[in-house]
């Protein structure tokens, strides 16, 4: 171990620097929420509870956006199915 260590060319914050199409936020989240989320991650073995919440809002977010033409197209596949049976 060093008796001193130079710290002139060290830089503050994050050690990774962020993805680029990645944004770092804060965001409150209920224990009950976060601990289901965790909860899933575990139970697949692994991963990461953020990924998992990321892609959660974005299949909300899709489900409400969706086009007339994927919703149609979703229910003709359904139905089709159904009579498949």
């Amino acid at each position: 171990m060093e008796t001193e260590y130079d710290f002139s060319q060290g830089k503050r914050g994050a050690i990774a620097p962020t993805p680029s199409g990645k944004t770092r936020i804060t965001i409150r989240l209920d224990d009950d929420v976060l601990a289901w989320f965790r909860e899933q991650v575990h139970s697949a073995g692994g991963g990461n509870y953020q990924t998992l919440i990321n892609e959660a809002l974005r299949q909300h977010i899709q489900s409400i956006c969706q086009p007339l033409e994927e919703t149609l197209r979703k229910v003709v596949r359904e139905e089709l199915e159904r009579l498949e049976r």
